[in-house]
């Protein structure tokens, strides 16, 4: 399949279509659309590559200055550690910029034994089982529109463990336990004010916080 761009000659335009139309036939309300788009989209990918540079002196700042309380502490080991985060504030406690480290959680086939015990349990206490109880199992283990579970949700249950002395439920827990795998982790770069309220907040620089 090709994928090289069509090379448009002067005196045409591109429609949707991929093909060539002729400047002189095309609606100047279209032209004006067209260069508004293409002047707002390109500016759009300038500042998307000013903040990759920007997020990448950062990261490049904090983990220079782990290194320099690495040598002043005579150690190799960095603050934070592969799975934890760190932050640098200003003097005045009054900015922020935080490094957090979160581990992407899925499930091994453990979680499916893990779902039989609990349905086992949820059916022999039909008529005792707290309600609520009945309502966080049940949300726990649906999915999403993609297919996907909400792994804090089955996560959730665990902090019942030591309530429930059925062995089912005990062994259930066991199996959510065995059943997590760390596939990999994710970097977040945060910038922190405080608010009025001394409230440290995050500054939003997505558009979509704006």
């Amino acid at each position: 399949m090709n994928t090289q761009p069509t090379a448009v000659p002067d005196g045409y335009m591109l429609d949707s279509k991929q093909r060539l139309v002729p400047v002189t036939t095309v609606d100047d309300y279209d032209i004006e659309i067209n260069d508004f788009v293409i002047k707002h989209v390109a500016e759009a990918h300038r500042i998307q590559d000013i903040l990759k540079t920007f997020k990448r002196g950062v990261y490049e700042d904090c983990y220079a200055f782990l290194e320099l309380l690495a040598e002043k502490y005579e150690t190799k080991k960095k603050r934070g550690g592969a799975k934890g985060g760190f932050s640098f504030s200003s003097y005045d406690g009054q900015l922020q910029i935080k490094i957090t480290v979160q581990d992407r959680i899925t499930f091994g086939p453990e979680l499916q034994i893990a779902k039989q015990l609990i349905d086992e349990c949820v059916q022999d206490w039909s008529v005792n089982a707290n309600d609520y109880l009945k309502v966080l199992i049940n949300d726990a283990f649906e999915v999403d529109r993609e297919g996907n579970l909400n792994t804090a949700r089955i996560l959730s249950l665990r902090k019942h463990k030591d309530k429930i002395n059925d062995e089912r439920w005990v062994n259930a827990m066991e199996a959510i336990a065995d059943a997590v795998m760390v596939t990999g982790s994710k970097t977040y770069l945060n910038f922190r004010e405080r608010n009025s309220e001394g409230k440290l907040m995050n500054i939003p620089l997505d558009l979509a916080a704006l």
